[in-house]
């Protein structure tokens, strides 16, 4: 395969299997989603030492590894899994490289039994300014990010997550369902209140519009 999740990066695998075809071709198709997912929730720190695109790399060779082992097991969607793999890869290294718990535990949604790496909130608010402000008005200034995160924060951890999920990471309902082990119905209409949310939030923080 040409593309950089070809079979010579995986060891061990049988040239050009359907499985694994099928695998490098969902990174492929995916890796603007999970490189998104990856640079939301990677700490500063490690920004300076590990790039997302090594990240992603490695998440694929522990796919392919495993791959065999979720076709046999699992009903999570196959996005859903590889996702949930390259956020291991990042907790891996979060603490192999900083040499510490993820930072605030306690306060993230616990997804499969365990917490993922929390998305920054300066992140965040430096999409949101961009998202939803016109272009030719926006005069980014650190007191009115500081404002946005500061707004973010005041989120219900649920709430919070279902946006990062949904708006920022671009995961469909059933995806965000399966991730946080609700139902459809129930991630749905979570979705809707946490946006309303955020559009009253957006609203009280002068100098933000919609476009």
């Amino acid at each position: 395969m040409t593309n950089n999740f070809g079979e010579s990066n995986v060891p061990n695998q049988p040239a050009e299997t359907g499985d694994e075809w099928e695998l490098a071709k969902l990174f492929e198709q995916h890796s603007e989603r999970l490189t998104q997912m990856i640079r939301l929730r990677m700490d500063r720190r490690l920004q300076k030492r590990v790039d997302a695109a090594d990240v992603l790399q490695e998440s694929y060779v522990e796919c392919a590894k495993r791959f065999a082992e979720y076709r046999k097991n699992s009903s999570m969607p196959l996005y859903v899994w590889v996702r949930f793999l390259t956020c291991q890869k990042l907790i891996d290294l979060h603490r192999y490289h900083l040499g510490t718990k993820i930072r605030d535990v306690n306060q993230e949604v616990s997804l499969y039994h365990g917490a993922l790496p929390q998305a920054s909130n300066v992140l965040l608010a430096a999409q949101l300014m961009g998202h939803l402000t016109s272009a030719s008005r926006v005069a980014i200034r650190a007191e009115t990010q500081v404002r946005v995160q500061e707004a973010l924060n005041r989120m219900a951890p649920l709430d919070r997550e279902v946006l990062i999920l949904r708006h920022f990471e671009m995961l469909t309902n059933e995806e965000t369902s399966h991730v946080l082990s609700l139902k459809k119905t129930a991630a749905s209409n979570r979705y809707i209140r946490a946006l309303k949310r955020l559009k009253a939030i957006v609203a009280s923080i002068p100098g933000l519009s919609e476009e």
